[in-house]
């Protein structure tokens, strides 16, 4: 007798070439979680939020580059300044750089950025916390921009006071005579507090921009990407700040 084959429902589905020529397994779940997860079945000239995030993180990394070597510079060139001199009457080699006393308010404002770093990390952690992700997901409202929205006012904030307090250790040089003329070492203070103040300046309005994302943009993964490069941002001029006030304090 013919041997008879039995065709599980399975087989017999993949022979069926179904609407366009794909079988109708085709459209059963893959298990992976939606398109942020399985790249190869998202749809043409689309990224996932992972990818996309990636992509504004790498673009942000060299941007601060060029922001690290400009600064790097602005270093070599104190160095050179601060041991440029002349030579005087009996052979004695004179430096032209004149040390000075740095405003003790310049250590508050160190404390405050530091501190301020600490809150922009809370904003960043909380736009990636998984719990308060899958609330918004599943309806529950933005607990995101509830917790995170005060961590990035008093980031802000901070930043704020931060400038406040450069302008305020500006004018107590002034006050006892010590101007950006007045000779290389006050020169190169000026030069590296101020352009960091107009960077750290740049990095307020990132917030402020981050917090219009934060409250008026839909999707999360938006928000996601705007407070992330805000917080590394903000962290490095964090970072570079500490750097440049050693200098400050070491160098002369």
């Amino acid at each position: 007798m013919p041997a008879t084959i039995t065709r599980v429902p399975v087989d017999t589905e993949r022979k069926y070439p179904g609407i366009g020529g794909k079988p109708p397994v085709h459209h059963r779940p893959t298990g992976g979680g939606g398109d942020g997860e399985n790249w190869d079945k998202r749809p043409q000239g689309r990224r996932g939020p992972r990818e996309l995030l990636g992509r504004y993180r790498l673009g942000l990394f060299f941007a601060l580059v060029g922001d690290v070597m400009f600064f790097a510079a602005l270093v070599l060139a104190f160095y050179v300044q601060q041991h440029a001199g002349r030579i005087h009457a009996g052979d004695t080699y004179l430096l032209d750089s004149k040390p000075f006393s740095l405003p003790p308010i310049l250590w508050i404002n160190t404390a405050l950025l530091l501190l301020s770093s600490v809150t922009m990390e809370r904003t960043r952690r909380h736009l990636f916390r998984e719990m308060d992700v899958m609330e918004e997901w599943l309806g529950l409202g933005k607990p995101v921009v509830r917790r995170a929205a005060p961590w990035l006012i008093a980031t802000a904030a901070l930043g704020g006071l931060f400038l406040a307090g450069q302008w305020i250790a500006w004018s107590q040089l002034n006050t006892e005579g010590v101007f950006y003329a007045s000779n290389p070492s006050s020169h190169f203070f000026y030069m590296i507090t101020a352009t960091h103040a107009l960077h750290l300046l740049l990095g307020v309005l990132a917030l402020a921009a981050a917090g219009l994302t934060l409250f008026l943009a839909k999707r999360i993964e938006v928000r996601q990407i705007a407070v992330d490069c805000a917080a590394w941002y903000w962290h490095v001029m964090g970072i570079l700040w500490v750097f440049l006030f050693g200098l400050l304090i070491f160098g002369q």
